[in-house]
């Protein structure tokens, strides 16, 4: 079978609309122009898709529907979850992290860092995992927040978020998680798992760009923030103006199609993932595999072919959408800073490629991609990796 090419296969970036989704989202734009706050026929018609869509928000993460806010991005609602959390305190208290966090959680937490509060960004080991030990260390009294990734968009690795979520259950701490690369791909309820905020995006489970939610736990016990933006008091008045009802809609459309999906797509992911890796080692031995080698995202590969610097890697790989980190920091060019953190010297991060499978990649495409990576490895080798 011809493989069409280029291969898409930069899904940590963002992720193609599903087909089913966009139609959702046709229907939404051409029949219910309605303001979902308007007191008419329109605006309840509008009103109904915003309240399905958060319905089925709600019931992939394992809450109520009362409990979702909905937002442009996990970017907004990360910002709104560390900000409006901390603007709940009279004075700077302490917030732990980790430091592989991405840079819409670490930013935030300097800015507040420079009002004043306690921040403390715990290490991760060499498998890009925190250690459960140093976090519970790092959880001292007086400690009133603790945000940790739930999948590292770099690596693709998984932190321990249940094991976390009990830990700041047990000390009566809230766990706040950015959930955008782990939501509708391994299981995850916040319930269960201790989670008192989590962010997540749509455009990173095959929902549109522009749209996104927060959930902020309203039980046992609940969580309290206060708005950034203010305006007509929608979302529980913590997030001001007027829904975007196409993408909200988009958002439910996805989220119902991850949860019916996740297991099945999951398991062959991941059997992509392992094939395309298999492929690449019995021709360049000496690939390495940065992150964790089991608790990561099905069908993500951060990988290290020394001697070969990725940004010449890419320049000979026209037919594959690869990247070398994540899509919002790395086109300056610059290694990135989550391998240094994991350890890696700086000719081994210039040498690095993340590769993420996605629901629509088939084998005949992972198969194109080992052959083409394996031959521009060996052009640039032969070339000398370092010029």
């Amino acid at each position: 079978m011809a493989v069409r090419t280029p291969v898409y296969l930069d899904h940590h970036a963002t992720t193609p609309v599903d087909p089913a989704v966009i139609e959702i989202m046709k229907a939404a734009l051409a029949d219910h122009f309605g303001n979902p706050n308007s007191a008419h026929a329109f605006g309840w018609a509008a009103a109904a898709l915003v309240d399905g869509a958060r319905r089925q928000v709600a019931e992939l993460l394992g809450c109520a529907p009362g409990e979702i806010v909905f937002t442009s991005g996990a970017t907004e609602a990360n910002n709104l979850a560390l900000k409006g959390f901390a603007a709940r305190y009279d004075r700077p208290g302490r917030i732990v992290t980790s430091n592989l966090e991405h840079e819409s959680v670490s930013r935030p937490l300097a800015e507040l860092a420079a009002r004043g509060w306690e921040v403390v960004a715990v290490a991760c080991a060499r498998d890009g995992r925190v250690r459960l030990e140093d976090l519970a260390e790092a959880v001292t009294p007086g400690t009133a927040l603790v945000s940790v990734v739930a999948a590292q968009n770099e690596l693709g690795t998984l932190q321990p978020w249940p094991e976390i979520g009990d830990l700041c259950r047990r000390r009566g701490v809230v766990f706040h998680t950015d959930a955008a690369q782990a939501v509708g791909k391994v299981p995850l309820d916040v319930a269960r798992d201790g989670i008192g905020l989590l962010s997540l995006s749509g455009h990173k489970i095959y929902g549109p760009k522009g749209v996104g939610a927060l959930y902020v736990r309203a039980r046992g016990p609940n969580v309290r923030l206060c708005a950034l933006a203010t305006g007509g008091g929608q979302e529980r008045d913590l997030r001001s103006g007027t829904l975007n009802v196409p993408g909200i809609a988009g958002l439910g459309a996805a989220c119902g199609l991850a949860a019916s999906r996740r297991s099945a797509d999951a398991q062959r992911l991941r059997r992509l993932g392992r094939s395309l890796l298999d492929a690449l080692r019995d021709a360049i031995p000496d690939v390495m595999l940065n992150g964790a080698a089991v608790e990561r995202l099905p069908g993500s590969l951060n990988l290290t072919f020394p001697g070969a610097p990725a940004a010449r890697l890419i320049a000979k790989l026209s037919v594959l959408a690869v990247s070398t980190g994540s899509a919002c920091s790395s086109a300056d060019g610059r290694p990135s800073p989550v391998l240094a953190a994991i350890g890696l010297d700086e000719a081994a991060r210039a040498a690095s490629l993340r590769i993420c499978l996605g629901r629509d990649n088939t084998a005949e495409e992972v198969a194109f991609a080992a052959e083409r990576i394996v031959a521009a490895v060996r052009e640039v080798r032969g070339e000398g990796g370092a010029g």
